[in-house]
């Protein structure tokens, strides 16, 4: 997106033929219309049963089960775009994932499922960064933001 809105010209980084790679624009409208078909057309009203215990302990974190959704509104319920503070998190997370990805030239997923699997030590340490990235965002930086 940063290519196609004109990143390059200030940016020899972004300073690529998008038209070139025009099928991950296609990917990702397809995502976007496969998710949409199936949250519309695909998923189950009823819910999923959960042990009570689980409910419990994860009502002590934070996170409620109302009608048995577990699904936190902190960060997934529309008051995190009513408020500037959510909009900028998630402005800037977007930002930096989508910059990361580029600049890294594939995914955190991408090192783990391609590069562990052929045994490769560079994302073999890439993965344990990603890990240790995200205990540190877990335990230290989001009990700081929420």
């Amino acid at each position: 997106m940063c290519s196609i809105m004109g990143a390059g010209k200030r940016t020899a980084f972004f300073d690529f033929d998008w038209k070139e790679q025009r099928w991950n624009l296609v990917v990702v409208v397809g995502a976007m219309l496969g998710g949409f078909v199936a949250v519309h057309f695909m998923s189950s009203p009823s819910n999923v049963d959960i042990n009570p215990k689980t409910i419990a302990q994860l009502a002590q974190l934070g996170i409620d089960a109302p009608n048995g959704k577990l699904v936190p509104d902190a960060l997934f319920g529309t008051p995190v775009f009513q408020s500037p503070k959510g909009i900028l998190i998630l402005l800037i997370g977007g930002i930096l994932i989508g910059f990361g990805t580029r600049y890294a030239g594939g995914c955190t997923s991408g090192h783990a499922i391609s590069g562990l699997s052929n045994l490769q030590v560079p994302s073999l340490k890439a993965v344990i960064g990603f890990f240790i990235g995200g205990l540190i965002m877990a335990y230290f930086i989001f009990p700081l933001i929420f």
